[in-house]
């Protein structure tokens, strides 16, 4: 028997030996690896008898390799990204409620408050800065329109209960 029909079914045999260890791509890589270490390593072993259990022996340590690689790079339990779910950008319902309710107890307790405090906060949420509001309101201070924003958010938490939550 010559030495390439050796190979021929050397190769069906590990690679389906492989295949049953791990996947079918993965069983091709392997067993190409094997063939050239026994082609390259081990010339002169030309028997049937002495090539299978050497090279069942190489592809042990292939496996081993391929498996110790895998683990290292973290490869080796991870999941395809096409079974992964695909993740909600939007907040779960529980959160969703829980903001809704903040934002109603909050405009509740700014309809409680003064004008001139549902005014100031309007501004402050329209992005206006503090001498911006100070010309609207027509004062001449600044400092005026920083002791209402206190007074105003004191007064906020006041109606609030103490709270922000």
């Amino acid at each position: 028997m010559d030495r390439n029909h050796v190979f021929i079914t050397l190769r069906e045999r590990i690679l389906g030996f492989a295949t049953s260890r791990v996947s079918r791509e993965q069983a091709e890589d392997l067993t190409q690896e094997v063939l050239v270490v026994l082609h390259e390593k081990y010339p002169h072993v030309t028997a049937l008898t002495e090539l299978v259990p050497l090279a069942f022996q190489v592809l042990r340590f292939k496996m081993l390799d391929a498996r110790r690689k895998s683990f290292r790079r973290g490869e080796y339990n991870q999941q395809p990204i096409e079974d992964r779910p695909i993740a909600d950008p939007a907040d779960d319902p529980a959160t969703q409620l829980d903001q809704k309710q903040r934002v109603d107890r909050l405009l509740a307790a700014l309809n409680q408050l003064g004008e001139r405090c549902r005014e100031l906060f309007k501004w402050k949420l329209e992005g206006k800065t503090f001498p911006e509001i100070q010309k609207m309101m027509g004062q001449h201070s600044i400092n005026t329109i920083y002791t209402w924003d206190l007074r105003c958010r004191k007064q906020l938490l006041s109606v609030m209960g103490g709270s922000w939550e």
